[in-house]
């Protein structure tokens, strides 16, 4: 069992364990994961056409990890072929709203964003 924290998490503290948990769910894999997961459970191969460009290894890391940190549900059933099926657990769906609303943020400001970008590079060249 996990030590209590002795102080309140904190974000900007460099050895706060928050730290940790941010990385998992906002790492390349983990918000495209957590979104794809929203609208369903998934087997793993499903789960990976649906992430274009993620790789086997990558899925598989950050579905473990994800798992560890309760956001994420493996259910095996003992099966032939095996089957395995992930879901969020209401922690994973509470974290998955979150990170999607940042992602349909980015989704809705990037030609603004593209359109600072031609800027600053248009400045620089000159």
């Amino acid at each position: 069992m996990t030590e209590a924290l002795s102080e309140a998490p904190n974000v900007n503290r460099a050895t706060c364990p928050s730290r940790i948990v941010l990385e998992h769910v906002t790492s390349r894999w983990g918000i495209l994961v957590l979104a794809a997961l929203l609208d369903r459970s998934y087997r793993f191969s499903e789960l990976r056409r649906e992430i274009g460009g993620v790789s086997e290894k990558m899925l598989a890391q950050t579905l473990q990890t994800l798992e560890r940190d309760g956001f994420v549900n493996r259910d095996a059933k003992p099966v032939i072929p095996p089957r395995v099926d992930y879901s969020l657990t209401s922690l994973g769906r509470e974290a998955a709203e979150q990170v999607w609303g940042l992602a349909h943020w980015v989704e809705r400001r990037l030609p603004a964003v593209t359109e600072a970008r031609d800027a600053y590079d248009e400045a620089r060249a000159s």
